[in-house]
């Protein structure tokens, strides 16, 4: 009986706090950010005190839904994530929440997101705020994205493009690798494991599990793209598909 209500409980704190991310989501983007809009004037401090702004409300739904039993989390070396520059962050995929769990402890960071979630008016303002990248801009995303890697900043990926198909193996998209060789930067990987299924790929919001899941959040090694060419004359694409090869192994987390 304990177990039903439980289960029940944590379906409708899962909608409420689906709800409180929108509307926290577009809150953001109408109140605060417009607000830094007229008293902040450097483009670069804006931008900063925006992703500062996101970090901290993950933080806090973060420890609303663990306060109120959703589920759990834990972070393993994440301090290593804040002496990342200049590289690229590259994390498989389980769940819905993932970008928050990695943003929560970086806020410094930047990332890769969908060009569908610019059209959603809660998302829309963040990711304009925070001076995101947009798999949509085509040609102008590998030179944009030399240029960030450049100037020092770290920029997150989900390489898988989408959440991992529960069950499959890891599908890599060549995106991510091709960005890392012909900028020439390192990689940071990091885990993400779930210990049941939850907000995956083929999961609607109040499909959860029976009881309570945890998710951990592991930062790995960094790893240099450059290796992955075997002499000078290797095209860029050859080593792009050795490093994605290596990705698909390597981004499988470590069950315990």
């Amino acid at each position: 009986m304990w177990g039903r209500f439980e289960w029940c409980w944590r379906v409708l704190m899962t909608g409420w706090l689906f709800i409180l991310f929108g509307s926290g989501g577009l809150a953001l983007s109408l109140v605060w950010f417009n607000l830094l809009l007229l008293f902040v004037r450097d483009s670069g401090k804006r931008r900063e005190i925006a992703r500062r702004s996101i970090a901290a409300s993950f933080r806090l739904f973060l420890r609303i839904g663990r306060l109120l039993g959703v589920f759990d989390y834990r972070f393993e070396n994440c301090e290593e994530l804040a002496g990342d520059r200049g590289c690229l962050i590259v994390a498989n995929h389980p769940t819905l929440l993932d970008y928050v769990f990695i943003a929560s402890r970086a806020p410094h960071i930047g990332c890769l997101v969908k060009a569908s979630l610019v059209n959603n008016p809660c998302f829309r303002g963040v990711i304009k705020a925070a001076d995101y990248l947009v798999n949509s801009q085509g040609e102008t995303l590998l030179p944009e994205s030399q240029k960030r890697i450049a100037a020092g900043e770290a920029i997150l990926i989900f390489p898988e493009g989408t959440r991992t198909r529960p069950g499959e193996p890891l599908v890599i998209q060549r995106g991510a690798a091709n960005i890392a060789v012909r900028c020439g930067c390192e990689l940071r990987l990091v885990h993400i494991h779930c210990d049941q299924r939850y907000l995956d790929k083929y999961s609607r919001w109040y499909q959860i599990p029976q009881r309570k899941p945890m998710i951990t959040v592991s930062v790995k090694q960094r790893i240099a793209s450059q290796s992955f060419m075997a002499n000078q004359d290797d095209a860029p694409t050859i080593a792009a598909r050795r490093l994605s090869q290596y990705l698909c192994q390597e981004l499988v987390p470590d069950v315990r």
